[in-house]
């Protein structure tokens, strides 16, 4: 039996540029007219080859797949599953299965830290079993926290709508100074790293008096008297103060400032750092506030995409098709920087058994000595990956983001039943 087909799948959070990998994926996969027969797509991640539920990207003409490559979101679904290790086989047992029906030879996984730890047990798997199957990482995330690669589609992106935000909300809270003083807090993704949050630095443009006064990572043990005797001689200074704070911000004993929720599997769903570190601010200093959760907005905001992510997404999706045709399972193309300035990049494989589960952190020298903001060093790393610009078709004013149709393949196996 041939293994000629080529299954495509995102996992996790999607970016403003995770279509743009797909698109790549589809094209580049084509051109392999003599050893690819059939391009799929998995409905919502590995969930979908669980369910047997999976897309025939047969259907994405040249002009479909342009305005895929522009779109936000996901457009095959995603999910957050991560392979369990007690469960008898079974899981792994059916997706091989699933492989088997199709005549699946490469995965190709788009996703962050756990997704790079599913393939690099299901290539182990392969392995194992003497499968022909090919699986290969494809590098996501807007966290940046992706360990062997300088940065992580997605990551410019965001970079690019946060810092934005910053620069025009800092403009505005500056025109209303009152006599009280007022202060603007805005809440950003990062459970446990602060990249997003030093993104917002690029707003200030080196000058200490524009927004944001003030960055809170994870990396650093939040000190409420520091911070609150900060965001006092800022305000006191010019009126207003302007601050950044990841969701996942934690004191010294390890508490987070505030915890969402926690699901049955102890997955905890950050949220209202921001609300809180506002009320805090109010409540000992008296000061006007507002406070904003950019939330799903600062990954899906393909309206303003950075030429630079949207190119790199291209570019692992490419590298992907490559790296399965190559026969190297388990690997991921990685970006690797070589100049800052001019900024100059490639992409090189790296394997995912290493880097599995594991997470980028800020670097020291990114982080200012006092914890309450960032270094210019991470400006400078940050700045290459939200230039360019990417003019995005509108009609009647709004981007031209519509809908996908998505014929699903014939199921060849039972039904799956978790």
């Amino acid at each position: 039996m041939s293994y000629d087909t080529l299954l495509y799948a995102h996992s996790g959070g999607v970016t403003a540029v995770i279509n743009a990998t797909a698109a790549a994926v589809i094209t580049a996969a084509r051109e392999q007219v003599e050893r690819v027969g059939r391009i799929l797509a998995a409905h919502r991640g590995i969930g979908g080859v669980l369910r047997e539920d999976l897309i025939d990207t047969a259907a994405f003409d040249a002009v479909a797949l342009e305005r895929l490559a522009r779109t936000p979101g996901g457009a095959f679904g995603s999910c957050r599953f991560d392979l369990p290790r007690d469960d008898g086989g079974a899981v792994m047992d059916r997706l091989f299965a699933v492989f088997d029906a199709h005549r699946v030879g490469w995965l190709l996984y788009n996703g962050g830290n756990g997704s790079m730890d599913a393939v690099a047990r299901l290539q182990a798997e392969a392995r194992r079993r003497a499968h022909p199957l090919q699986c290969i990482g494809v590098p996501k995330t807007v966290d940046n926290d992706i360990v062997g690669t300088d940065c992580c589609p997605g990551f410019g992106s965001a970079a690019k709508y946060l810092a934005t935000s910053m620069l025009e909300a800092g403009l505005d809270i500056a025109s209303m100074v009152g006599a009280k003083g007022s202060v603007f807090v805005m809440e950003v993704m990062g459970r446990n790293t602060g990249w997003l949050a030093a993104s917002t630095a690029l707003a200030a443009r080196g000058d200490p008096d524009c927004p944001p006064h003030i960055v809170l990572v994870p990396e650093v043990a939040f000190d409420e008297d520091a911070f609150l005797a900060r965001v006092q001689a800022v305000t006191e200074r010019l009126g207003y103060c302007a601050i950044t704070v990841s969701e996942g911000i934690h004191r010294a004993d390890g508490s987070l400032i505030l915890e969402k929720s926690r699901d049955p599997r102890g997955y905890v769903q950050l949220g209202g750092a921001g609300s809180a570190v506002a009320r805090m601010i109010h409540t000992r200093l008296g000061y006007k506030h507002h406070w904003a959760i950019p939330d799903y907005m600062q990954r899906a905001g393909a309206h303003l995409l950075s030429a630079t992510d949207h190119e790199q997404a291209l570019a692992v999706g490419r590298a992907a098709v490559e790296y399965a045709m190559e026969g190297r399972g388990g690997a991921m193309p990685a970006i690797r920087r070589l100049q800052d300035a001019p900024y100059r990049w490639d992409v090189v494989p790296v394997d995912t058994a290493p880097i599995a589960n594991l997470e980028r952190s800020l670097p020291a020298e990114f982080v200012a000595a006092d914890g309450l903001h960032v270094t210019p060093a991470a400006c400078d790393y940050i700045r290459p990956l939200i230039a360019g610009e990417f003019a995005q078709p509108t009609v009647d004013g709004l981007p031209d983001y519509r809908d996908f149709v998505l014929p699903r393949v014939d199921r060849r196996l039972p039904a799956w039943r978790t």
